[in-house]
């Protein structure tokens, strides 16, 4: 069987989202706003795996650590993936959207190598 790509794949992330909460009835409590609250906390608990290393420790994670970074990124991208549904949101398009936009905001001609990401309109 071939390997869906990834807007199927996010699709049925999706699908299975929804069932996993409709199962649950938990839909009821899932407004924007608590979708962003709840996505909130799980990039302080992301950043609670950084919070004091160096640059360098923060490369060199151990596998335990490796493991624990991915599975708050997972809760990040599920509670991302629940809020844009809620909202309508094409979460790929709006990541394509933004990427264009960057681009035009951020030529390189203009900014490369430089960190500083505010620039006079």
């Amino acid at each position: 069987m071939e390997e869906p790509d990834s807007v199927d794949r996010l699709a049925l992330i999706r699908e299975r989202l929804q069932g996993f909460a409709r199962a649950r009835e938990w839909g009821q409590f899932h407004s924007p706003k608590n979708l962003v609250m709840a996505l909130t906390g799980e990039v302080g608990e992301l950043t609670e795996h950084f919070q004091w290393l160096t640059e360098q420790e923060s490369k060199e994670l151990s596998d335990a650590e490796l493991e624990g970074v991915r599975e708050e990124i997972a809760d990040v991208q599920i509670y991302l993936l629940m809020l844009s549904d809620k909202l309508d949101i094409d979460l790929l398009r709006a990541v394509e959207d933004k990427i264009a936009k960057n681009e035009q905001r951020f030529p390189v001609e203009r900014v490369r190598g430089s960190r500083r990401q505010r620039w006079p309109e």
